[in-house]
């Protein structure tokens, strides 16, 4: 496949710093999207040379922008329209670049040799490499070459294979040397390491931390000094988190101003629940992509709550607080065995969950749902406020049929079979009826099927 030159990957940010900036208005016509558009998909001209004709003065003459003519006079002066942008433009132009795209451009001209080192943007990715050697390097001179004046607002680093632990140790007391706001990282290591005066970093409001762990290794622990005052979204990717020396696990109490929390693939050891507690919580997402619980429940304070969102096995969920405030549940049952309890655990989170406006479930979510004994005769009052339910289609997997009739629950298993035998490899149904129960006390909720 043909890398992309200079030419395309400023053409694909300047359509998107338009696109999100629609009402930008350049008052010359040659700086619009249908001009650059109509030269970069010229034949005679190759992505090659698109930031030579549109962006350099010394690019193919023929195809550079034209200026307006003046006073009716019959000639045309060619002149270098986009460098004539202010820098915050092609900051956020360039921020939209890989890190590798965004230094390219130093070959266009002058006005382009020291932009990237202002850039409060760095994206870091091993994929646009042949080798990991070559990758390192880069990175290296990339923070060694960077305008140190400049604070650093976004840092995504994603590095395939194991990432060696020195420099990703320089990558994160880069950052936070340099006022870090948003820190991504992506790797698979022993662990990721943080400087002390990292766990105190008063500007970070975003961390999106990913340690997938080497294979036959347990996954990393989660820093348990980690406070981040101005912390307002976490995302964790195999983590482990270890109960104290009280027989609890709460790591999330000290960020107070916590508004989103995703957890995927993450355990808990030494204690059977994971605490969260947070004031300020809003949003919550829990995902066991593997289909197994890591989990073996969880206590929920956090009277903030609008949104949850769950993949994976259902967990018992002891509730600190009424959760009278959230609005948008999305529940994805995606697992490959099945217990006794899930479906029991799936109906006390309806009942709970009493005020909430949109529902989005999948149908194997249902399908667990409706072995409830007798559900349909079931006292329901909750859901009373429901706008909106989705129910997206999923296939039913042979796993998961299988494992359904086999599971022990003798008083269930004539509807087991009867529901699942002829189910495997196809879409699974929505079970009969359980559509009216949901909406018993909404009924003018809206329902869309999604396939």
């Amino acid at each position: 496949m043909k890398s992309k030159g200079p030419g395309d990957t400023m053409y694909l940010a300047y359509k998107t710093y338009l696109s999100q900036n629609p009402f930008v208005i350049f008052h010359d016509p040659a700086y619009s999207l249908d001009t650059i558009l109509h030269i970069h998909r010229s034949g005679a001209l190759t992505a090659s040379k698109f930031c030579k004709s549109v962006v350099s003065p010394a690019g193919n003459r023929s195809f550079q922008m034209k200026k307006r003519r003046k006073n009716n006079h019959n000639h045309t002066e060619n002149k270098d329209r986009i460098s004539d942008l202010p820098d915050c433009i092609l900051f956020h132009i360039l921020s939209s670049l890989e890190t590798k795209h965004a230094v390219q451009t130093t070959i266009l001209s002058t006005r382009w040799n020291n932009l990237w080192k202002r850039l409060p943007t760095l994206r870091l990715n091993s994929s646009h490499f042949k080798t990991l050697k070559s990758f390192t390097k880069f990175v290296s001179r990339v923070l060694s070459l960077r305008d140190d004046s400049t604070a650093l607002h976004t840092l995504y680093f994603q590095r395939k294979g194991c990432v060696e632990p020195p420099i990703l140790s320089k990558l994160v007391e880069y950052a936070a040397s340099h006022n870090v706001q948003r820190l991504d990282i992506f790797v698979r290591c022993d662990g990721v390491y943080f400087p002390p005066y990292f766990f105190k970093c008063n500007t970070l409001t975003s961390l999106n931390l990913s340690s997938s762990p080497i294979p036959n290794t347990a996954k990393k622990p989660f820093p348990s000094l980690m406070t981040l005052p101005a912390l307002t979204s976490l995302s964790l990717q195999w983590f482990a988190f270890h109960g104290n020396n009280s027989g609890r696990v709460e790591p999330f109490s000290r960020f107070k101003r916590l508004n989103t929390l995703i957890l995927e693939n993450c355990q808990i050891v030494g204690v059977p629940n994971l605490c969260i507690s947070s004031t300020t919580l809003a949003n919550l997402t829990i995902q066991s992509n593997d289909g197994l619980s890591d989990f073996c429940g969880i206590e929920l304070s956090a009277p903030s709550l609008c949104t949850f969102s769950f993949t994976g096995n259902p967990l018992e969920i002891r509730y600190g607080s009424r959760l009278s405030s959230i609005e948008h549940v999305s529940i994805d049952v995606n697992v490959a065995w099945i217990s006794e309890k899930f479906p029991s655990v799936l109906l006390s989170w309806l009942i709970e969950f009493s005020s909430i406006k949109s529902l989005a479930v999948s149908s194997t979510t249902l399908q667990v749902l409706s072995v409830v004994p007798d559900l349909l005769k079931v006292e329901f009052s909750s859901l009373c406020n429901l706008k909106s339910l989705k129910v997206k289609m999923r296939q039913f997997t042979d796993g998961l049929s299988r494992t359904l009739i086999e599971a022990n629950i003798s008083q269930l298993l004539s509807r087991l079979e009867e529901a699942f035998k002829e189910r495997s490899k196809t879409h699974s149904s929505i079970p009969d009826g359980i559509v009216d129960f949901l909406l018993q006390n909404s009924p003018s909720a809206k329902v869309d099927v999604i396939t």
